[in-house]
């Protein structure tokens, strides 16, 4: 295949491959708007709004149980935040040095091997890790909140304040990890954009099971 053949390769299978991911999610959050008990993500914040409930009914000296579930959740979003922050800054290195640069623009990349589109790898690695962080600090920050609200004493506050503290920090949770599915596909990216573009149609294949609830919503009481 003839040069001008392969770069056309980068125009043609990466924005498909983005188009197919970004098109799948916007469907499964049509879907968990509309239908939210045939998702996943329904189907976790309706038992997440029940447990919120019944951890407020019992005494302040008995919800620890509580406050360690949260807990672990603010480590895991603290820790994946720092492993995306960490994950930013040696791409930031790596696009300051023009020698590492090169590695990526060998004769065995499948594709565009041009400077200019290296560095928009890398750019656009680094915007999936960065919106992931960033994602993940306003996890912690929900969950925090949440934490105060629960072990207050004595509170008379509203059982819907601490059920949105908790729903907002899982939606940013998820947020992050999507924003870590598309970093995997950037990354790949990086050896050519047939690896990418095969990346996104397994990923959405998979998602796509995953994200589908068959289990049917129980009627707490």
């Amino acid at each position: 295949m003839r040069q001008w053949e392969k770069d056309y390769l980068d125009v043609i299978l990466v924005p498909s491959g983005l188009l197919l991911m970004l098109g799948y999610h916007l469907i499964l959050v049509y879907r968990y708007l509309k239908c939210p008990q045939y998702t996943v993500i329904g189907y976790e914040n309706h038992n997440k709004r029940a447990w919120v409930r019944r951890m407020l009914q019992v005494e302040m000296k008995d919800r620890g149980p509580a406050i360690s579930v949260i807990s672990s959740n603010i480590t895991a979003a603290t820790a994946l935040s720092s492993i995306s922050l960490v994950l930013s800054a040696v791409i930031g290195a790596w696009i300051g040095s023009s020698s590492t640069a090169n590695i990526f623009t060998g004769r065995y990349i499948y594709g565009n091997r041009s400077q200019s589109i290296v560095y928009v790898k890398y750019v656009s690695l680094l915007s999936c890790f960065l919106v992931a962080f960033a994602c993940f600090v306003q996890t912690a920050r929900y969950f925090v909140h949440a934490n105060f609200l629960i072990s207050m004493p004595n509170n008379d506050i509203p059982v819907g304040c601490v059920v949105k503290e908790v729903i907002r920090g899982s939606h940013f949770w998820l947020v992050g990890l999507r924003s870590l599915f598309f970093a995997t596909s950037m990354l790949l990216w990086i050896f050519g954009p047939i690896p990418m573009f095969l990346c996104s149609v397994i990923m959405v294949l998979l998602l796509m099971n995953f994200d589908r609830n068959t289990t049917p919503l129980h009627q707490y009481k």
